[in-house]
């Protein structure tokens, strides 16, 4: 991997004459792996104009390091940022991941540049669309070879730890994020937390999920009915399901990202239920569950990720989300995951999510996350 990980510094370096930087500072650690190959929790790269770099790490990781990291040099040291600021030239630092202490102990008035790592990791190579797929691959399997077992009296969390189970079982080498598993009224926390609930005769249970594998993720959201669905449910499902179809199709190379947004979300305002969908369509997703770029509308008044995070608690590693300064302007590209999950949740009685992983493509979306989304009766 050592030349793709060379073809990523070079896509960086050429990025730091338009912000006057000689060089980068990059430390978030997700950001180094990408750039470097090297997966660790104490490591920065910095990655000059001419593509030139040199890694830092502790002495946990150094030899892992050296193997894997064997085209750019590698020094020991604890505080790996100050022992790569160089002393000299314009050296810019990741705004969005160094802390304010950081900034200042190592001198301040560095050029603070946003989302230049995030802006390259943006389209993804065949080899990460690959991993993103077997993830996927696994989630679907998982959620076919469990979901058939669902009845009355499971509770939340035993859904969600036989999912979790499942995928690990398969494959997986971990979880994308915590599961949610939200049944009956639950359902209309986009975020809810899997409790101690048991699943009821009449309820709709939405299972937001996916695995982790080599450092990729999966994200997939089904909604299943325990017992014959009510009118009322079966119309909003219905709903759901033709929003999420109009919102995949309109994922093509060139669309704007508020207009992919737009094809869900007009569809359900349409239908009455537009205050009822209140997060983005969906967002990117790759070495992090959530990252460049996000579907949402032209000018969000308090941007968030697509699950709602006013609406529950946070997920772990979440993407740092450079701002998008140009939203209204931004279009995905070739090559590009992202997910579209719309949602409508009814306070007090429940709701339904349907999400996918696809991949852009120059033919027309690529679907990642096959299983089935008719509503499937238990």
């Amino acid at each position: 991997m050592t030349a793709t990980h060379a073809r990523r510094r070079a896509s960086l370096a050429a990025l730091l004459p338009a912000h006057r930087a000689d060089a980068i500072l990059v430390t978030s650690v997700v950001n180094v792996r990408y750039l470097t190959g090297l997966a660790s929790s104490n490591a920065a790269v910095l990655v000059r104009a001419d593509a030139d770099a040199t890694l830092a790490t502790d002495s946990r990781y150094i030899e892992a390091a050296r193997r894997v990291c064997a085209d750019v040099e590698v020094i020991e040291a604890s505080d790996v940022a100050g022992a790569l600021l160089p002393e000299n030239g314009r050296t810019g630092i990741e705004a969005d991941h160094m802390s304010v202490a950081d900034y200042f102990r190592l001198g301040g008035g560095l050029p603070r540049l946003s989302g230049l790592v995030e802006s390259v990791r943006t389209v993804k190579d065949d080899a990460e669309i690959d991993l993103i797929r077997t993830a996927c691959e696994l989630t679907g399997r998982a959620f076919d070879e469990v979901v058939p077992g669902l009845r009355p009296g499971l509770t939340e969390k035993e859904v969600a730890r036989a999912l979790e189970r499942r995928m690990v079982e398969l494959g997986a080498d971990g979880l994308a994020f915590d599961s949610i598993v939200a049944s009956g009224p639950n359902g209309a926390i986009p975020h809810h937390s899997p409790s101690d609930r048991p699943l009821e005769r009449g309820d709709l249970v939405t299972m937001d999920f996916g695995a982790l594998y080599r450092g990729y993720h999966a994200d997939m959201t089904r909604t299943v009915a325990i017992g014959e669905p009510a009118g009322w449910q079966r119309e909003l499902y219905d709903l759901v399901r033709a929003a999420q179809r109009a919102g995949s199709l309109a994922a093509r190379v060139g669309a704007a990202l508020h207009e992919v947004d737009a094809a869900a979300r007009d569809l359900i305002g349409e239908a009455g239920y537009g205050e009822f969908f209140k997060h983005g369509l969906g967002h990117g997703v790759g070495l992090q569950i959530h990252e460049a770029p996000f579907l949402s509308p032209a000018r969000p008044e308090n941007p968030q990720d697509s699950r709602g995070e006013r609406e529950g608690s946070p997920k772990p590693e979440r993407s740092s989300r450079a701002p998008e300064r140009d939203h209204e302007h931004a279009r995905l590209e070739d090559r590009v995951p992202v997910t579209v999950e719309p949602g409508v949740y009814l306070p007090g009685r429940g709701g339904v999510r349907i999400e996918d992983t696809l991949v852009v493509r120059d033919g027309g979306p690529e679907l990642l996350t096959r299983t089935t989304k008719e509503l499937l009766v238990l």
